[in-house]
């Protein structure tokens, strides 16, 4: 009975020493406006033309102003930049 105690005693002290998750407004993902999925897509296929048959993803994303998010791109170890604004439309793809 004694060593069922001392377990407890044990894990209840274990339990208390772990930190609490950091308040949702000052998580990383929470300060970075990341471009949505469709316009990260857009700027994949915009890198398609120059990427020789590589296979293309996103990476990163990042909202530059009100209308225009960056795009990274790797395309088969490749790295490039495309500009996007909200509406779609590609405004650069330049290599990284």
């Amino acid at each position: 009975m004694a060593w069922c105690a001392f377990t407890v005693a044990c894990v209840s002290l274990v339990a208390g020493c772990r930190s609490s998750a950091p308040e949702p407004q000052n998580m990383a993902r929470t300060s970075l406006q990341t471009a949505p999925a469709d316009l990260q897509l857009i700027c994949a296929n915009a890198v398609v033309a120059q990427a020789g048959g590589a296979r293309v993803l996103p990476t990163s994303s990042r909202q530059l102003d009100a209308t225009s998010y960056s795009v990274d791109v790797d395309a088969g170890g490749r790295k490039f930049n495309c500009v996007v604004d909200s509406s779609g439309g590609v405004k650069s793809v330049q290599p990284a």
